[in-house]
């Protein structure tokens, strides 16, 4: 165990890098609060449906996520490769605006292949993304992912998006979004879920 490092320390899982073989690990974290028999059951579940969007979109091309080296249901654990790089929150800052518009641009064509493929990420932020070496963008922590047809719930995801450079990019926000959404056009059902984007961001103004 000694060559592994914790990486992030989540509510719901814990995610490792083994230096050795350059491989991630995310084990989800038994909770004491639930009955055994829930808990083994929502663990193996969602174990379950993470390993299958990743090989689901590890076909899909336009989007990167890890490779799946192998999983536990029982365990709760997902080994995949490990991206050199850093998270996009963390990366975006270093960029110019030009250079960032197209990171930008390069997650709208990314999102809407995911979209057009029936899955939602669930926690589209850019610290789910990592910026690699070579300015390609990777998707990660499914853990909040689903199968879903409704644009509804694609609209949230981009909504997601949205709020996330607001919060962590305001200065350029606007200008990265309009990048993102002039991109994310090639989906398949673009109007239909831009509209229930404005339905979206209404009920959100709404709440404030």
């Amino acid at each position: 165990m000694s060559n592994l490092k914790l990486l992030y320390q989540g509510a719901e899982a814990s995610v490792f890098l083994n230096s050795e073989k350059k491989t991630v690990i995310k084990k989800r974290l038994p909770k004491s609060y639930r009955l055994k028999v829930l808990d083994d059951k929502l663990r193996r579940l969602r174990t379950r449906a993470e390993s299958n969007m990743l090989r689901r979109l590890s076909s899909v091309e336009g989007i990167s996520v890890p490779s799946l080296l192998s999983f536990s249901e029982k365990e709760g654990e997902l080994v995949m490769s490990f991206v050199e790089g850093m998270k996009l929150s963390e990366g975006l800052k270093d960029l110019s605006l030009a250079e960032a518009r197209v990171v930008c641009g390069s997650i709208g064509r990314a999102v809407s292949a995911m979209h057009d493929s029936n899955v939602v990420h669930g926690d589209l932020t850019t610290s789910n993304m990592i910026l690699d070496n070579v300015g390609v963008v990777w998707f990660v922590d499914f853990g909040l992912g689903f199968y879903s047809e409704k644009f509804e719930d694609k609209a949230v995801d981009i909504h997601l998006f949205h709020e996330a450079l607001e919060a962590k990019h305001f200065a350029n926000s606007k200008s990265l979004w309009k990048a993102f959404l002039q991109s994310y056009k090639i989906s398949v059902n673009y109007d239909s879920t831009m509209l229930q984007l404005k339905k979206v961001e209404g009920r959100g103004r709404y709440r404030h």
